[in-house]
């Protein structure tokens, strides 16, 4: 009896653990609109519009994102606007944007994903950058919006 209840009290307390520690799965609306966000967002690169681009981005100086290029860090929706403009100002071609593995979890306020993108463009020299990242980008929904609040990229 004593195995019983110490089993038992064994699989109540992992159950419990594994409920605590698994995240708020994005609803489908949420899920959608993230990936349409996405979306936009590569869609947007591709056309060089940086506009369209930090349309993507909270407005104001919140936004933080911890980017590949130097410098090491950028705060602001218009430090990194002027990022996004020389990224697609050194592309002599249409860029390329591709994600992967987007995962995306949410509590209808907040949200955050992360997946692998895959950048390539070709410069004015003709050399050919090529870039795989890992990204975690960090949601706030804004008037019923989301848009990337925090954004930190990383080379494998």
């Amino acid at each position: 009896m004593k195995k019983i209840i110490t089993l038992s009290a064994a699989i109540f307390f992992v159950a419990g653990i594994g409920a605590a520690s698994t995240p708020a799965h994005a609803g489908a609306s949420d899920d959608a609109e993230i990936k349409a966000l996405e979306a936009r967002f590569a869609k947007a690169l591709e056309a060089k519009d940086v506009d369209a681009i930090m349309a993507n981005y909270v407005p104001g100086d919140s936004l933080v994102v911890f980017d590949i290029i130097p410098p090491r860090q950028y705060t602001g929706w218009d430090a990194y606007k002027k990022d996004w403009a020389g990224v697609v100002a050194g592309c002599a071609d249409t860029p390329k944007m591709e994600l992967s593995d987007l995962e995306i979890a949410s509590d209808k306020k907040l949200a955050y994903s992360h997946s692998i993108q895959h950048f390539v463009c070709t410069d004015s020299k003709g050399v050919k950058l090529e870039m795989t990242m890992r990204a975690t980008d960090v949601y706030r929904k804004v008037d019923g919006k989301w848009l990337i609040a925090h954004e930190h990229l990383s080379a494998p």
